[in-house]
């Protein structure tokens, strides 16, 4: 498919989308702006964030609307909506970027992917094999005529045949979460429901650095691909996943689905990488400690959930209660651990709202009220990403010689040929410190309304 120049010639405002950021620079004598400091808080990584949320939360969003489409649950309509507005909100991103015709002819190719795989659920509930079949073959398609719209929008900064193949693996991999789902293989499932979700950060790093590449004005010539700002999306990807996961995991328990040990074992998962980061700045004690307490609030959820299939009110209250508890045996750990620069009161603060948050998700799911814990999900996921941004930008901050660098110069590796190169765990003594300051990043986000 090809794009008109005039698509790709000047971008919109990108202000609806993304909101104004400062940066610390100093104005060099070629006009260009130069980073005196490392910081997670640039045009360019702010657009970065801004596409890894809504490619991910796309791949988050697509695994839940198909378990839930194959297996007829009430919510199926809410999460479809979701996925839905996801779209909607990916076509505004291309339209700024791309104008009305680029975004139009975005929104196409790329909403008959979502309905492919609808066919495709259809097919494998009516055991039809043909139909199967022809999801296949559609889904081949599309992946052709979308790689040769980012390649003919981008003016070829990405290459059609690498997009193909990066696309190939998104589709595979949710395929895979699918029909593992169906058979009963719901480890390998999850493992697919993480990779897929994973891979889109790939996907991310590799557009913005095409567009930032194509609009270098309009980014302050600043990049994507910098120490500082893959702080920021490791700590985006954990942060998001573990919100995603939890809600699942309990809509799981309630419904008592025979996948919840394996979302439960996901989630978990989640906790021994950040156990892991733990204990390369703690050691074996501090991580024992830490994993110890963190652990300990999953499984309240987990105690909230049994109580609410029980309809034993004192045990939800005692759930409570324990929650209660370990917002302060967390916060406290985490003041000590960080000699104070992370303090108690504010970390309270921050644990509360996680918790509201996720409550709210699951006893609108049990009432039924689907929009809501579909609204709340999406903006639980979405705050994650500017807790994120305020967490990799204090640590940067404490430590900025571990993130000076060059500027790149050319398109950073971002697995768009294939699985994404970049490790779910995230190294050394800098990833330690983001997860540590994990809780208390839950400060800089609004309040839930609660319900």
């Amino acid at each position: 498919m090809n794009i008109k120049k005039s698509l790709v010639a000047v971008p919109l405002s990108l202000s609806l989308l993304f909101p104004t950021v400062s940066m610390v620079h100093a104005q060099g004598s070629d006009g260009h702006a130069h980073a005196q400091t490392p910081t997670v808080t640039t045009p360019a990584s702010d657009l970065r964030a801004a596409l890894d949320a809504l490619l991910s939360e796309h791949a988050y969003l697509a695994v839940v609307a198909m378990q839930k489409g194959i297996d007829g649950k009430g919510d199926f309509e809410a999460a479809a909506g979701a996925l839905s507005e996801n779209t909607d909100s990916l076509t505004a991103a291309v339209t700024s970027f791309y104008g009305e015709e680029g975004g139009a002819a975005f929104k196409e190719i790329w909403s008959s992917h979502i309905g492919y795989f609808v066919d495709y659920v259809k097919a494998t509930g009516a055991n039809d094999q043909a139909a199967k079949d022809k999801a296949l073959a559609e889904l081949d398609e599309y992946r052709v005529e979308q790689a040769a719209f980012f390649d003919s929008a981008t003016g070829s900064r990405l290459k059609a045949s690498e997009l193909e193949e990066g696309l190939k693996v998104h589709i595979n991999q949710l395929l895979w979460a699918f029909d593992n789902y169906v058979s009963g293989d719901f480890d390998k499932a999850y493992d697919s429901v993480r990779e897929s979700i994973h891979h889109m950060y790939g996907f991310g790093k590799g557009l913005s650095w095409a567009i930032t590449d194509q609009f270098p004005d309009k980014f302050e010539n600043t990049s994507v691909a910098t120490p500082a700002a893959d702080l920021r999306s490791h700590l985006n990807h954990l942060l998001s996943e573990h919100v995603a996961l939890a809600v699942l995991a309990m809509q799981k328990g309630i419904d008592g689905a025979e996948d919840f040990e394996a979302a439960a074992g996901a989630l978990n998962e989640n906790t021994d990488e950040l156990t892991n980061a733990i204990k390369s700045v703690y050691g074996e004690e501090g991580a024992a400690k830490f994993k110890e307490i963190w652990s300990s609030h999953i499984g309240y959820f987990v105690d909230y959930v049994v109580a609410t299939g029980a309809s034993d009110e004192a045990a939800k209250e005692m759930a409570i209660k324990e929650l209660d508890a370990y917002i302060i045996e967390q916060a406290k750990f985490l003041e000590t651990a960080t000699e104070g620069r992370l303090p108690a009161a504010a970390l309270e603060e921050g644990l509360n709202m996680h918790v509201d948050e996720l409550l709210l998700a699951f006893t609108s799911y049990v009432d039924k009220d689907y929009n809501t814990t579909y609204t709340t999900l999406h903006e639980a996921y979405m705050h994650m990403f500017e807790v994120g941004k305020g967490l990799s930008g204090a640590i940067v901050d404490q430590f900025p010689e571990k993130f000076h660098t060059d500027m790149p110069t050319e398109m950073p590796k971002t697995g768009l040929g294939g699985m994404s190169e970049t490790s779910h765990s995230v190294n050394g003594v800098v990833a330690a410190i983001l997860i540590i300051a994990l809780i208390s990043g839950m400060l800089l986000g609004r309040k839930l309304m609660k319900n």
